[in-house]
């Protein structure tokens, strides 16, 4: 079997040569992901440019392409999502050094001086998925009640219930 690209990568040398990567992750071999899922079926395609940063430390530009299949929360039918986004992240050697930076970018805790590759794709599709997905406008949802007749907030018959309504009767017996 071949062994691929690795994981796990020494972040101060790529950005010192000023590597680009580019990684394709199936969607059912990211864990945290899984359970926002409809389908497990597609793929994250994650870029890695790295680089110094102005004040001289390690980083990465790192831009995603993905369309996974999530659940609408309104009509409960899975649909695609087209996701692209892009983020500028600072390596910390750890948890003090990424508090005290003052830079715009945002910061990642290293371990041992390397980062998952995965990991930080991973991150990145999570941040931006939406919290509670929904596949279009209400009025075409799929089996989304519709909100333009009122039918959806017609109120139900008003049913009287009378609780004592059986001792009156006992009442009225001599």
């Amino acid at each position: 079997m071949a062994v691929g690209p690795p994981d796990r990568v020494d972040c101060a040398r790529l950005a010192a040569a000023a590597e680009t990567l580019t990684r394709v992750y199936p969607l059912d071999d990211l864990p945290r992901l899984r359970d926002l899922l409809a389908e497990t079926g597609g793929r994250l395609q994650a870029s890695y440019a790295f680089g110094k940063t102005p004040d001289g430390g390690a980083g990465v530009t790192l831009a995603i392409e993905s369309t996974p299949m999530l659940r609408c929360q309104r009509c409960l039918e899975p649909f695609a999502l087209p996701v692209v986004a892009r983020s500028e992240i600072e390596f910390a050697a750890d948890e003090a050094a990424a508090a005290s930076e003052g830079s715009e970018r945002e910061p990642y805790v290293l371990t041992g001086g390397l980062a998952s590759l995965r990991d930080l794709a991973e991150e990145e599709l999570l941040l931006a998925l939406p919290v509670a997905p929904a596949c279009s406008a209400p009025e075409t949802c799929g089996r989304a009640p519709s909100y333009r007749d009122g039918s959806a907030f017609a109120p139900a018959a008003p049913e009287t219930v009378r609780p004592f309504s059986a001792l009156q009767d006992l009442l009225k017996k001599p």
